[in-house]
């Protein structure tokens, strides 16, 4: 078992990563927004929390803080991403469709390139030797980092669901002009989904920046913005687990299938392709019709009832 978590101590971090990722692009689809910024809010996250751990400029508060330090990039990143989201979010969510989804990519895309021409980023290098968070020294250790942001994730998203929020969201989605003829505001809600996203993208990045010790550019692509719309796909768009079977599955199976060489990702390219034919719904989706018992049947479905003659 020892053997077991330190081979794939990495990798089941980055499975739940990777579920968070997808969460963050979990809450705007609540409200109908097909947003794929998740990508830079997580490069800026990064960078930020990679900037505070290493640039000379804040020796003097790392070494006040010690390992302080560490909330402090969170908070930091989660801050910076709510602003810049919710400075993005207020005209950008006023387009729909792909419009949205194209003008998302253009903010990645910008992001990358100032990562790649800023000096404080690093340039095309990056930022090396970032300092493990608490002394971590195994991998797996980040997992009670990751893992109570996931459970508090999960919670949050189910009270949202819950919440009158949450229904204005679900209303928004099914229709938005009969959402707005009932009284709800529509930007104010779709902008709100777009912050909640962007926060959480921004605290994914600031935690994974020392797990990963170093950060570049390559952690905010265009490619980066479609492997986190497939894990919301894959698993399902409806259920806030569906983002992180998908985002687990589609992790675990390049990794583990590594001793195939190159047919990994094939096999990889197959279960979209197969999942997408014949999971509509995603896993979970299809995972909860096939639980839900089946509809009563209708009278004029019922066989007539033959006369009994005495």
């Amino acid at each position: 078992m020892t053997d077991f978590f330190s081979t794939y101590g990495a990798l089941i971090v980055m499975m739940v990563q990777a579920g968070l990722l997808g969460l963050s692009l979990y809450f705007p689809l609540q409200a109908g927004q097909l947003s794929l910024a998740t990508p830079g809010f997580y490069a800026l996250g990064g960078y930020v929390a990679a900037i505070l751990l290493t640039n000379p400029a804040f020796a003097g508060l790392r070494d006040t803080l010690g390992n302080g330090m560490f909330p402090l990039t969170w908070l930091a990143a989660a801050l910076l991403c709510g602003v810049l989201g919710l400075i993005l979010g207020i005209p950008a969510l006023r387009l729909r469709g792909i419009y949205l989804a194209l003008a998302t990519i253009a903010f990645v895309q910008i992001m990358q390139i100032l990562a790649l021409n800023l000096s404080i980023t690093g340039g095309a290098i990056g930022i090396f030797a970032i300092p493990q968070a608490f002394g971590f020294d195994q991998p797996l250790q980040y997992l009670w980092l990751f893992g109570p942001l996931l459970l508090l994730t999960l919670l949050f998203a189910r009270q949202l669901s819950r919440s009158r929020v949450g229904r204005a969201f679900h209303a928004i989605r099914e229709d938005e002009l009969a959402a707005d003829a009932m009284g709800i505001n529509p930007t104010h809600y779709k902008v709100l989904a777009f912050v909640i996203g962007a926060v959480l993208a921004g605290l994914v990045g600031a935690l994974s920046a020392p797990f990963l010790n170093t950060w570049n550019a390559k952690q905010g692509t265009f490619d980066a913005s479609i492997a986190v719309l497939a894990f919301v796909l894959i698993g399902g768009s409806r259920n806030m687990w569906g983002p992180v079977v998908g985002g687990a599955l589609l992790t675990a199976v390049p990794e583990v299938l590594r001793f195939l060489a190159d047919w990994r990702l094939v096999i990889n390219g197959l279960v979209l392709v197969v999942a997408s034919l014949y999971l509509p719904q995603g896993i979970v989706g299809a995972l909860e019709r096939w639980r839900r018992p089946a509809p009563p049947r209708r009278p004029a479905d019922l066989p007539p009832v033959t006369e009994v003659r005495p």
